[in-house]
C-alpha cells in the first residue's frame, strides 16, 4: 500500500503550482494555522510516546510518524512566506527512558496505538476538508501531499492495532431480521 501512496505522491507534486495570482482567503489561512499547530502537538504526543513504549514495533511506527511530522516543516515555511502567524504550541519534550517514568504517569501500548491513531484521523478530516475549500491550487495540492503521508501512517498504526488487539471497534449493527453473527 506504500507504494501505492508514494506513486500518487509522485504524481501530484509534478502538478505543483509556484505562482499563486492572489492571496489566500481565510479559510486557507485557518486551514494551514490549525493544521501546523495540530502537527505540533502531535509532535509531542508522539515523542511522549516513544519515552513511554517499549514494544519494538510501536516504537518503530511512532519513530516513522513522528520523523514525518516534522518533515511538515514545509507547512511553517509557508506560512511564514504568505505572512500568516504561527500559533504558539506546547514546548517539546527532551529524551527519557521509558524505566524513569512513574506506572500512574505512563501510558499503556494501547493508549499510545489508539492516541495517536486518533491523532492521524483528526488531521486526516481536517486535510479532507482544507482540500475541498481550497481554491489556491499550491494550499490543495500541500495538503493533499499532507493526507497521503498520513493515510500510509494511518495504515500503519491500523494494521498493528489489529495484531495487537488495540483496535477498538463500535458495536456491530444488526437490522432486524437478520442471524445474530459477528462478522
Amino acid at each position: 500500500m506504500k507504494t501505492i501512496f508514494k506513486s500518487m505522491l509522485g504524481v501530484i507534486q509534478s502538478y505543483t503550482d509556484d505562482t499563486p495570482e492572489y492571496p489566500m482567503h481565510v479559510g486557507e489561512v485557518m486551514n494551514c494555522w490549525t493544521t501546523f499547530a495540530i502537527f505540533k502537538e502531535a509532535q509531542v504526543f508522539y515523542r511522549i510516546a516513544l519515552n513511554t513504549t517499549e514494544d519494538h514495533q510501536l516504537k518503530k511506527i511512532t519513530q516513522e510518524i513522528f520523523d514525518g511530522s516534522k518533515d511538515q516543516s514545509k507547512l511553517k515555511t509557508f506560512m511564514i512566506k504568505e505572512g500568516v502567524p504561527l500559533p504558539s504550541t506546547s514546548q517539546e519534550k527532551p529524551d527519557s527512558s521509558p524505566s524513569t517514568i512513574p506506572l500512574g504517569f505512563k501510558l499503556t501500548d494501547d493508549e499510545i496505538a489508539n492516541g495517536i491513531s486518533l491523532k492521524l484521523t483528526a488531521v486526516n478530516v481536517l486535510c479532507a476538508s482544507a482540500i475541498s475549500q481550497s481554491i489556491r491550487t499550491d494550499v490543495g495540492l500541500m495538503f493533499i501531499q499532507f493526507q497521503i503521508h498520513i493515510l500510509m501512517f494511518a495504515a500503519e498504526i491500523k494494521t498493528l492495532m489489529e495484531r495487537r488487539g488495540w483496535l477498538k471497534t463500535p458495536p456491530y449493527y444488526l437490522p432486524p431480521g437478520t442471524p445474530s453473527q459477528k462478522p
